[in-house]
């Protein structure tokens, strides 16, 4: 009888990884990513989700969220949140940001996600860079969104969850336009930033935002 193969096969898709590790005994698989890095405003929001083989069949149109219509994109969330085995997203404020630096908000939000998982994953994919503390042996995945099922399953949650943020915001302060461009620096949000000056929502951190603005209120 042949060994398995512990190979991604590249015609199985975005399930290539969950599909290996499952045959090597480490199912479920947890995928962690997250949406706002880049943004100069709003929160970070992180999202872990643990998916089997059986979870991914069901989950139309997964993909990478930003290769995906903002339509499209809310439908899949509601199919990953009903399919996935579990899921968990944080959300990091724009002060603890600016007072513990992007970086560490990232690390310590992929952590957090994870350990707010009520399914204990057996394996972990991150998107982009190694995370230690994760309680499962783990795998740092360049462009993992768009290469691991779970993975892109998790940027799809934090996206929405995010977007969602964004655009309540935008209510409280609809100079900006954040449910436009979602807090990411683009000419028109730079051009509100030098009329209005920033919002209590602005990562003060970031070099584009401007020095002077109103403190955050409660």
């Amino acid at each position: 009888m042949a060994a398995p193969s512990y190979t991604p096969r590249r015609d199985a898709g975005l399930a290539a990884y969950e599909n290996v590790l499952a045959r090597a005994g480490l199912a479920p698989v947890a995928g962690i990513d997250e949406a706002g890095r880049g943004a100069c405003a709003g929160p970070l929001v992180v999202a872990a989700v643990v998916l089997d083989k059986a979870a991914i069949k069901r989950i139309d149109g997964l993909a990478d969220s930003k290769l995906l219509s903002p339509a499209v994109r809310e439908a899949v969330y509601e199919s990953i949140v009903r399919y996935a085995l579990d899921w968990c997203a944080i959300v990091i404020s724009h002060t603890e940001i600016d007072a513990l630096g992007l970086h560490v908000c990232n690390v310590e939000g992929m952590r957090r996600a994870c350990a707010g998982l009520t399914r204990r994953p057996a394996y972990v994919l991150t998107d982009g860079f190694p995370v230690q503390g994760l309680g499962a042996p783990a795998l740092a995945m360049w462009k993992g969104d768009r290469v691991a099922a779970s993975v892109a399953a998790a940027s799809i949650v934090a996206k929405v969850t995010r977007d969602r943020m964004m655009r309540k915001l935008d209510e409280r302060y609809p100079v900006y336009g954040f449910s436009r461009h979602k807090g990411y620096v683009t000419g028109e949000h730079l051009r509100a930033l030098a009329e209005h000056g920033p919002s209590p929502v602005h990562r003060r951190s970031f070099r584009c935002v401007p020095d002077d603005g109103p403190a955050e209120r409660e």
